[in-house]
């Protein structure tokens, strides 16, 4: 089953947390996982991807415009309706709004249709609620949450569709 990561990133962070991601997604049996910066999308891959997760920076306590801006204009594109979604966030600060910019992310990919999903505490530890976040400067201390958020998507992902 295919999945995907999609981000946007200046300093590489976000695209570090996306990789991680990825890795969590292919250590479930079956699943063929891709990151992708948005401005460089494999169009049929997406389109095939039975999960779509969207990452972004914060800024002011809100998603990158560009992220915005692939939302609004490009999203519509690939079928997401009834596919699994989810999002994550970077920040430079523990306070800088990273689930403000996750929840405008949800918000849209609901208003297209998708599945949104996390594990939420019903997976155990870590819970986590809306999607990952990292703080820029301690990316490494995080990736193992983001690694766990990746097999949970995929986990869900075959749950739902492998049937």
């Amino acid at each position: 089953m295919k999945m995907s990561v999609l981000y946007f990133s200046k300093s590489g962070c976000t695209k570090e947390m996306a990789e991680t991601i990825v890795k969590g997604m292919e250590s479930i049996n079956g699943v063929e996982a891709k990151v992708m910066s948005i401005s460089e999308i494999d169009d049929e891959f997406v389109k095939e991807s039975m999960c779509v997760v969207i990452g972004t920076p914060t800024y002011y306590t809100n998603l990158a415009a560009e992220v915005k801006m692939w939302l609004d204009t490009q999203s519509g594109k690939y079928a997401l309706a009834g596919k699994l979604g989810g999002a994550f966030a970077t920040a430079n600060f523990v306070h800088g709004g990273a689930h403000n910019a996750i929840q405008n992310i949800l918000t849209h990919l609901t208003f297209m249709g998708m599945l949104i999903y996390s594990g939420g505490n019903a997976c155990g530890k870590p819970p986590i609620h809306i999607g990952p976040v990292a703080v820029s400067a301690q990316r490494d201390e995080y990736k193992p949450v983001f690694e766990i958020y990746g097999q949970r998507m995929a986990k869900k992902a075959t749950e739902l569709f492998n049937k």
